[in-house]
């Protein structure tokens, strides 16, 4: 009988919201927004129903995030972002992020294109070899000569250098699961990789910096000589700013630029089998942490080789020609990160629990109480079966700890994510959905965060009104603890059957929630459900 209400009540209420949708668009009703927040828990008040709520306190713990599965095979191959730098806050984990990545070899590779003659002779020189990869950066003015940029997606501090470094790789990146080959194969945050140990940039240990004004790069084209004939301009598409580190010359030539005619060369696997890739680390206790896109055909990470070939006559003493060359070496195949973390400075307080991104931490909340009779179902919801509520509404608020607020407010995470945090009889965690993502969607669920009036971070709130009345309506039993997070784009579900939660996590944004031990009792977690009852019942 009570299962019978809720769900009458639950295609009452979203008829009811259709309809009065339905009447403003057609004009025939003038309402303000006021009228429209008090359908979800006042809808019932006809004179045969009365309205209530009541609030639960709610039990939250931390909980570590060991790691998470850092390359994008499993989801199209590649990842949305990738993490580059060093961020270093005393209150969460230290997060050091390098990139490994294969190399796509150009096609039709041809040192020189044009022959001269038997009479010429052709020297090839590299004039330069840069590794570039563009930031995530916005156009801020355009002038007629001047554009101006911001660099978004960076957390920390951008005055403090971080140490960076390139080798190539010595560890064979493949595609398939080596046990399994049937399975594709999974990179993990904490993986290990073998490197050389000699250092590709030319500036060895360089001190990086991010800077919106890295632009443009110029290459200095010199002749067989060294004399310089040329300077030519490199840039990304709309003057897009970017990170640019030279390469030593000598050793991109000894390792790539003389092995074009070798069978190292035959195909793209025989060269991922003889130049497996390369890792771009970071290292250093400050600095910044920039997160990269590799997904915008028109600004793709890459190495490029510039040279030069100059045509000599008269037996090599006269210059007949100069022809330059470009060869691009795109950031590609498999690409994943590889995050180092160091625990947090100081340990989570006694009334407090931190959030975290990538593998950092999350909180797991225990609501509805304990089971103190070994029945397998809270003793809360047991007594919450017996009253035959219509549920209106249920949301689950989580209060910040505005005593670890931190003054970079771009490193707070702008929304939560909650799902069930469960295991399943062998003891591997198996994350699910909340129903209500997938029923209601992610902008009725919520957890983005609220600030108080002065602006400063207050709280997050998630409505899961369908999986409350799911759990009273006894449609199931199965009431893990509840995990929160800091929300990734692939943390919500695709469609209407997909209730896996995937390991993935690439936004590096934290936050300090308080828990249920903090002596502020208005800035306790809480569940909040509101619900209607017959008149005759109460």
């Amino acid at each position: 009988k009570s299962k019978l209400r809720i769900v009458m009540l639950r295609k009452y209420i979203k008829a009811t919201v259709y309809v009065v949708f339905t009447a403003f668009l057609l004009g025939l009703v003038i309402s303000c927004e006021e009228d429209f927040t008090d359908i979800g828990t006042s809808i019932v008040n006809n004179g045969e129903f009365t309205t209530n709520d009541t609030i639960f306190e709610i039990e939250i713990s931390a909980k570590n995030i060991e790691k998470v599965q850092a390359d994008g095979l499993s989801i199209g191959g590649l990842l949305g972002q990738y993490l580059l730098g060093v961020h270093n806050n005393n209150n969460y984990k230290k997060i050091e992020a390098s990139i490994v990545s294969q190399l796509s070899i150009p096609l039709d590779l041809t040192k020189v294109d044009q022959e001269y003659g038997s009479d010429t002779i052709t020297v090839t020189s590299i004039d330069t070899v840069l590794l570039r990869i563009p930031y995530n950066a916005s156009l801020l003015s355009t002038a007629l000569l001047d554009s101006d940029f911001i660099l978004d997606s960076i957390i920390g501090d951008q005055a403090q250098p971080f140490t960076l470094n390139v080798f190539r790789l010595e560890t064979y990146l493949s595609g398939l699961n080596p046990t399994t080959p049937a399975l594709i194969n999974r990179y993990f945050s904490d993986q290990t990789y073998e490197a050389s140990t000699e250092k590709l940039n030319s500036v060895e240990d360089l001190q990086f910096k991010p800077n919106r004004r890295d632009t443009a790069q110029f290459v200095k084209r010199r002749l067989s000589t060294g004399v310089v004939y040329a300077t030519d301009t490199i840039v990304y598409a709309n003057s897009n700013p970017s990170i640019s580190i030279p390469l030593k010359e000598d050793l991109i030539k000894e390792l790539l630029f003389d092995q074009y005619e070798t069978s190292n060369f035959a195909s793209q696997d025989a060269f991922n089998d003889y130049f497996r890739g390369i890792k771009i680390q970071a290292e250093g206790d400050n600095g910044s942490l920039m997160s990269l896109t590799f997904n915008n055909n028109n600004l793709q990470p890459l190495i490029d080789i510039h040279y030069t070939n100059t045509v000599l006559v008269d037996g090599g003493t006269v210059v007949y020609d100069t022809v330059k060359k470009t060869d691009t070496f795109l950031l590609s195949g498999i690409r994943t990160n590889q995050y180092k973390t160091t625990p947090a400075g100081q340990l989570p307080g006694v009334n407090n629990v931190p959030i975290q991104g990538v593998s950092g931490s999350m909180a797991q909340l225990k609501i509805l109480g304990d089971d103190l009779d070994l029945n397998g179902i809270p003793d809360d919801l047991e007594e919450l079966r017996t009253k035959n509520w219509l549920i209106n509404d249920a949301s689950i608020t989580i209060y910040v700890d505005q005593d670890v607020i931190e003054p970079d407010t771009t490193a707070i995470p702008y929304q939560l994510f909650i799902f069930k945090d469960g295991v399943n009889s062998a003891g591997v965690e198996t994350p699910r959905q909340i129903i209500d993502y997938i029923t209601e969607g992610v902008n009725e669920v919520g957890g983005a965060l609220n600030v108080n009036d002065d602006n400063k971070p207050n709280s997050y709130t998630f409505k899961i009104t369908d999986y409350i009345s799911e759990l009273l309506a006894g449609n199931t039993d199965n009431l893990p603890a509840l995990g929160v997070r800091v929300l990734n784009p692939t943390d919500l579900p695709t469609s209407s059957v997909d209730t896996i939660v995937r390991n993935y996590n690439w936004n590096p944004k934290a936050i300090t929630l308080l828990n249920n031990n903090t002596q502020n009792t208005s800035r306790k977690p809480k569940l909040k459900i509101s619900y209607s009852l017959k008149i005759d019942e109460e």
